[in-house]
Parts: C-alpha cells; structure tokens; sequence
C-alpha cells in the first residue's frame, strides 16, 4: 500500500529520550519504571508497550481541602509502566519548560498543563481577587517546582512578555503559564456597560509585575474557570 501519509515526516519519531517532539501539536514521552509521570485527563493520545494510567489524587490534605474549595476541574492520571505515551490537545501548539531546582517554579493555567515528570512538586494557587467577578472567565492554575520537564500547551504561536519594566495586564483566558514568584491579581473594569453585549473577560485582567515573565497565547482559550480568594 502507498500513500504519502507514511512519509518519515509522518512516522514515529524513534528516541531515547524522554521528550521527543513528533510534530508542533503532538508530544512522544518515554515512560520506564523508575520514572513515572503525570498528566491531565484527556491529554493522551495513544501509547504503546505496558503502560498503565491511575487516577492521581492529592498528596497532602492541603491539595485535598484546596481541591475542594476551588471545585478544581482538571483532574490528573499518573502514568505509570513501560513504553511510548503521545500527548496533544485540541491541535494545540506544544512546548516544553524545564525546571532546574526547587528555586526554578513555574505557574501554569491547568487548561494548558499537558504532563509533566512525577518528582516535580506541585500546589494548587489560587488567584486574589474577587470570585463572583471572575466566575465562568478564566484561570485554575498549578505550580511547579523542582528539577524536571513540563509539557505545556497552547493556542497559537506563544508570546512571551517581560513584566520586569513595566506591569502587565493580561486576559485570563490567554494566560497560559508564568514564573511562579510574580504574584498576579485581579483588575475589575466592570461598568454598566459590561454588561451588555459581548461580556467577555475583558470586563478583568489578570496583573502581573515584578521580574519574571508570562506566556500568552492568542486566542482566548477553552472557557477555563478562575479561582479567586
């Protein structure tokens, strides 16, 4: 049989390493024994070879109770065994972070999170702000920390804007992860004419200053819900 789909472009791209790039919109990640991982439900595309996928709950009370208080709504698998797992979401673009040590975090939308290696630390965060304000608009989110690699995704090509200088106010829906020491809030702009018309997430951004950075993506995302205190 021919086709052009089995070009090499369009094969497995075989590895050794543990993240290997198949294209812009899907990720191959080597899974053995000793080194688990985690990912979002609903992430994983296909796998191959003996590999086994386990709810993943909360490792402390804390992450229980904040589970429960911010009604979180991106539950996570452990992915566990031996073999190839293929990661995409929604032909997203796909990139990677690694993080080198417990001083290196990272915040991410969990709308965004694809997986990442099992020995990172990670907490839920929840944003300042007012909650009836940012209801049904925009951010959940989930920081990281330690020494290993995140698969993240996001709409679009990326754009990485250097809150250092100046502050940065960015629509919550399109904030796709940060450095974890910026602190972000909330800026309402809520008039009378919020509501009426479109009544989107430009009623609110989210605020960040101070040095690091944040990723955003142009598009306003998959209708993701804020959690505020």
């Amino acid at each position: 049989m021919r086709s052009e789909l089995f070009a090499k472009r369009n094969a497995e791209q075989e590895s050794n390493q543990r993240w290997t790039m198949q294209s812009s919109k899907m990720l191959r990640a080597l899974v053995t024994p000793d080194a688990p991982m985690v990912a979002t439900k609903g992430a994983m595309v296909a796998y191959q070879g003996n590999v086994e996928f386990t709810h993943q709950g909360s490792s402390s009370v804390g992450q229980f109770l904040k589970k429960a208080m911010t009604n979180e709504d991106t539950p996570m698998m452990r992915v566990e065994g031996h073999g190839e797992v293929f990661f995409a979401r929604q032909a997203a673009n796909i990139f990677m972070m690694q993080l080198e040590g417990q001083q290196d975090a990272l915040t991410v939308n969990s709308s965004s999170l694809l997986a990442f290696d099992a020995n990172l630390a990670w907490d839920i965060k929840r944003i300042k702000g007012v909650g009836a304000l940012a209801a049904g608009a925009g951010l959940f989110n989930l920081e990281m920390s330690g020494t290993g690699t995140a698969a993240v995704c996001c709409q679009g090509d990326p754009m990485i804007l250097d809150c250092s200088r100046t502050p940065t106010f960015v629509d919550p829906q399109a904030a796709v992860c940060w450095s974890a020491n910026l602190a972000p809030s909330i800026k309402s702009a809520v008039s009378v004419g919020s509501f009426f018309g479109r009544g989107s997430g430009e009623s609110f951004q989210l605020v960040f200053h101070g040095p690091g950075f944040v990723v955003v993506q142009p598009s306003e995302g998959y209708g993701q819900t804020v959690a505020t205190q």
